[in-house]
Order: C-alpha cells, then sequence, then structure tokens
C-alpha cells in the first residue's frame, strides 16, 4: 500500500467500539447492559466467562490518545494472533476464535497484577537506571556494559500495574513475593514461561532480520491454570532492531534501527509537544507514514504481506455480531 491508499483509509479509520449499533445487531442479547472496559488502544466488552476485545484504531503516545490511523487496530489484532499461534505450544493463551479483523472473543482470566517485561539488551529505562547506578527490578548487572548491549542472558524486569493516571513502578522478585502479589510457585511458572515466550520471539524474530530487543507480557489465572493474555510481541508491546546493521551500530555508539511507532513520538517533540498541553494537529500525510510503518512491522515480522480485510467500522460490527450471536 501507499500513502494515497492510507490517505483515503483515514475517512474509515475505527476510534470505538460501538455497543449501541452493536446491541441493533445483537437484539436480546442485553448487549447495552454489558461491562465495557476502554484502554488506550482496546475496548473490551465483558459478556460474563467470555471477553470481546476490539482493537481500535487509535494511537497514543506520551500517555496520551491522539488520533487514529488507518489500518492500525486490524494490523495490531493480526500481529498479536500471528504471535498466540507461534507460541501456543509453549503456554496457553486466552484467545478462542477469531471474530473480525480487529477483535477477538477470548477467555475471561484473573490477571495477575503485573506486567513482565523481557529484556534482552541495554536500553531505554534500563540504560537510564544503569547509568545512575540503580538496579533494575533488583537485579544487579555487570559493571562496565554500554548503551544497547546485549546482556548475558535475558531477564524479567516486572512491575506494578498501576491505576489510571499513575505510572507503572518497577518492582523486584523479592518484593513481589514479600507483598504476596503471587505465589512464589506462581511466580517460577511465569518466570519460565515469560522466559520461554521471549526466546520463541528471539527466534522467530531472527529468521525475519530482526532483534526482538524486549518486550511486556500480561498473565493471567483460569480455572487454577496459568494463560498469556492481552496482547504479545506488537510494535507496540516490544521494541525491535534489525539484525543486520546492529553490530555496526553498536561499536559507532549509534542510534539502532528500529521498527516502531518512534516516527510519531519525534514529530510530536519537532511540534513541542511530550504529553503536556494541546497536541498539536497531526496531518493526513504523518498518520500515513505511521500507518506504513505499521505495515512493515507486520510484514517483517509475519513474513506475509498485508492486505486490509477491514473495510471500516458497520463491516466489523457485522462479523462480531454474527459470531457472537450463539453465545
Amino acid at each position: 500500500m501507499d500513502k494515497r491508499e492510507l490517505i483515503n483509509l483515514i475517512p474509515s479509520t475505527v476510534k470505538d467500539l460501538d455497543v449501541e449499533e452493536l446491541a441493533k445487531l445483537l437484539p436480546g442479547k442485553n448487549i447495552t447492559g454489558k461491562p465495557l472496559y476502554k484502554g488506550k488502544v482496546r475496548d473490551i466488552l465483558d459478556l460474563g466467562s467470555q471477553l470481546l476485545i476490539f482493537t481500535s484504531d487509535r494511537i497514543s503516545a506520551f500517555d496520551r490518545v491522539l488520533t487514529t490511523i488507518p489500518c492500525k487496530g486490524e494490523l495490531l489484532n493480526r500481529i498479536s494472533v500471528f504471535w498466540f499461534e507461534k507460541t501456543a505450544d509453549i503456554i496457553k493463551n486466552h484467545i478462542i476464535k477469531e471474530l473480525s479483523p480487529r477483535s477477538v472473543l477470548v477467555k475471561k482470566c484473573n490477571v495477575v497484577p503485573l506486567e513482565i517485561i523481557v529484556r534482552g539488551y541495554l536500553t531505554g529505562s534500563a540504560w537510564r537506571d544503569y547509568k545512575a547506578g540503580r538496579s533494575i527490578s533488583g537485579v544487579q548487572l555487570p559493571a562496565g556494559m554500554k548503551q544497547n548491549q546485549a546482556f548475558p542472558e535475558p531477564f524479567l524486569s516486572p512491575s506494578t500495574k498501576a491505576e489510571k493516571g499513575v505510572h507503572d513502578e518497577p518492582i523486584s522478585r523479592e518484593e513481589i513475593l514479600k507483598r504476596d502479589i503471587v505465589t512464589e510457585s506462581l511466580w517460577n511458572k511465569i518466570e519460565k514461561a515469560a522466559l520461554s515466550l521471549f526466546k520463541r520471539g528471539t527466534e522467530i524474530a531472527a529468521a525475519q532480520g530482526l532483534i526482538l530487543v524486549d518486550t511486556k507480557y500480561e498473565f493471567g489465572l483460569c480455572g487454577g491454570e496459568l494463560f498469556v493474555v492481552d496482547e504479545i510481541h506488537t510494535p507496540d508491546s516490544s521494541r525491535y532492531w534489525y539484525s543486520d546493521t546492529y553490530a555496526e551500530l553498536f561499536e559507532r555508539g549509534e542510534d539502532q534501527r528500529k521498527l516502531d511507532k518512534e516516527y510519531l513520538r519525534k514529530w510530536l517533540m519537532e511540534h513541542n509537544f511530550m504529553g503536556n498541553g494541546e497536541p498539536p494537529v497531526i496531518p493526513e500525510d504523518i498518520k500515513a507514514e505511521v500507518a506504513l510503518r505499521y505495515i512493515k512491522a507486520f510484514e517483517t515480522i509475519t513474513g506475509k504481506p498485508f492486505k486490509p480485510a477491514s473495510l471500516g467500522e458497520k463491516l466489523e460490527l457485522e462479523a462480531v455480531s454474527s459470531e457472537i450471536a450463539g453465545i
């Protein structure tokens, strides 16, 4: 797809799950009486023992939802489904079925109140903490490491899941157990699963010329069994670098080539926005460029060409309603 095609799709971007319209398509289901939870990108409709997860085209930066990006919801949903399929032999995931290009029906799990970050390289907030002489979630790292250097082994860097408007806080394994957030037995299972998922992600990314630098996982319990939930290895939850230029850029001490949404963050900073005050109006060509980068991420990660299957909100809702009519 080119920029002009993507600009033409901007009017059909989907900002929200229209529950009222969905209810009209499902008379007698009392959809409007179901709880709806809204995140920065996903809308989650509680159907009882199951959840409908609807991935919108919203995009956020600096903790602010700013606009919609054509095809973004479909791209993220399809990348996540791709990874759930590729890792199903490692740990069960919450997916029951795909409902539409941007929607999935999932098991309703009791989510563990921790974000499990696995880090393979010294970058981002880990580098800032390291320079300040701080441990990273209680992990002491070797002296003399350089920015963007690979760790001897990937490790977990968990954080608390904070209330809305409050930043997550890094937390050590010892503190997790001390606070009785999870049992030691459960934590050991989470640790093993997270490192195994990261290893699989690293292997598949490497085959596509990418380095999986770090990523975030969320886990939940269903029937006493551990599941991986939410999303997995998407450009929104993970950092990817291109492997062919890693060594050269690392030796020169330069920034790595990234496969992520930094383009929008840089544009916003160039227009004097870092989260406070009124954000600038984002032009159509910038939205299309961001979409192109998500498409590049999809095609590079999955090895498949992208053709949008989603044709706007009306067809999305019709697809969703036909799939859940029998629930």
